[in-house]
């Protein structure tokens, strides 16, 4: 009964932060830093500063993220980071209300600072995966986090969506003090959502000395790179994981892009948004038992996979209709892949390196994100077609199938 407490309370995080991503990172904020925050600058100007902003953000987690980790291995520390990252996340998304029309530079200070709250919290979530569940159910765990947060983020971004679409009803004079509200209700729904972890998530007791840990923490996290890259499975997933989780991540960030190329309406596209949000929420529980019967390896493999067709299909695709067809067949597998290959992961890590393990794990998918982006708009423009800049990114998941179809699965046997 103590364990399934834990368990809840821990997936409820994921419901909790995924809101700051769904309705401020991938909804709002990239409409009110244009048209309300930075609407003295040009498009290309706005565009280059929101874009320098998210690279600044991930580019600070990349580098601190294995040293993070460390640092909460030695101390036994993980949740009190975690909490101490999520009020700082929590703070500069409340603090984002009341900037004045013009100054986006002070809210890119905190859309940085939410960010770097945001991805550094999600360090030690990941880590105290292993804390909450047994090695049988950390796929279904994995994913039930997953799901939850596919949930919550819907949901609030759907409610989000009618405040702002009837701003008068709630007693907002229009619609931008409506959708600025809306940054206030999810730091709030991202504060009191934690609180469950906060309060009955235990830690498992650090294996190292806290005196330790002050003295030899460099030493320590040059010694978690030399230890994780010297184990060959470790060492193919990885690479493999930064292959296809930057196919994947390139999908979520462009997917809006790439529809606007091809002339579709942006209500279209955040209506596309939320099908993927419900949909995702069922289907990442469902992949996760999925995995549970047929192997973690091979049902990311078929997630890999339905990727490179849904590639291939968008190279193709000419309606709305088309593109909600895509929404859905990304809800499907997107989770899934992401929550498998989490608990994939996990089965690979040393008992009490929890933290440092996935420092670098969250640290390899942070730095994906540069390489799908880039791929595609260079493609773009040295075709003059964006058909083919989604097509590109095929080879990202062709990549990520062959180095992990070497990968030995960690959920069958152990590892050597």
């Amino acid at each position: 009964m103590l364990k399934n407490k834990q368990i809840i309370s821990w997936a409820l995080y994921d419901w909790a932060n995924s809101v700051f991503a769904t309705v401020v990172i991938a909804g709002f904020f990239p409409i009110m830093f244009k048209q309300y925050w930075a609407q003295d600058l040009t498009s290309e100007q706005s565009t280059f500063w929101l874009g320098s902003a998210n690279s600044l953000s991930s580019l600070i987690i990349v580098i601190l993220a294995p040293l993070l980790g460390t640092i909460a291995d030695f101390g036994g520390m993980r949740k009190r980071l975690l909490i101490v990252f999520m009020l700082i996340g929590v703070s500069a998304t409340l603090l984002m209300y009341p900037v004045m029309e013009g100054q986006w530079w002070l809210v890119l200070i905190f859309y940085i600072v939410a960010i770097l709250g945001f991805m550094g919290a999600n360090i030690f979530y990941d880590a105290l995966l292993v804390d909450v569940s047994r090695s049988y159910q950390i796929d279904r765990v994995s994913g039930l986090g997953f799901g939850l947060g596919y949930l919550g983020g819907g949901l609030l971004l759907a409610c989000c969506i009618y405040l702002s679409q009837y701003p008068e009803m709630f007693g907002f004079f229009n619609t931008t003090d409506a959708i600025l509200f809306s940054f206030v209700i999810t730091a709030l729904w991202w504060l009191i959502f934690s609180m469950p972890l906060a309060l009955w998530v235990e830690e498992s007791k650090p294996l190292y000395k806290k005196e330790k840990s002050t003295i030899n923490i460099f030493k320590e996290t040059a010694e978690t790179f030399r230890h994780i890259f010297k184990n060959k499975h470790t060492r193919l997933f990885l690479i493999a994981y930064w292959l296809y989780i930057d196919g994947v991540d390139t999908i979520i960030r462009m997917a809006v892009d790439y529809g606007l190329a091809l002339g579709f309406d942006s209500g279209d596209l955040i209506t596309a948004l939320l099908i993927t949000q419900f949909v995702g929420f069922p289907a990442a529980i469902i992949y996760s038992h999925i995995g549970d019967k047929v192997g973690v390896k091979k049902a990311l493999l078929a997630g890999i996979a339905v990727y490179g067709l849904i590639t291939l299909f968008g190279f193709y695709m000419d309606s709305v209709a088309h593109f909600y067809f895509l929404a859905v067949m990304i809800g499907l597998v997107q989770g899934g892949v992401q929550a498998l290959s989490r608990s994939f992961y996990a089965r690979l890590i040393p008992q009490g390196r929890e933290a440092e393990y996935f420092g670098v794990y969250n640290m390899m998918g942070k730095a994906a994100a540069i390489i799908g982006p880039l791929l595609m708009g260079s493609v773009a423009l040295m075709t003059d077609n964006h058909r083919y800049s989604i097509l590109s990114i095929m080879v990202l998941f062709i990549g990520g199938l062959a180095m992990l179809s070497y990968v030995k699965d960690p959920s069958s046997k152990s590892v050597p």
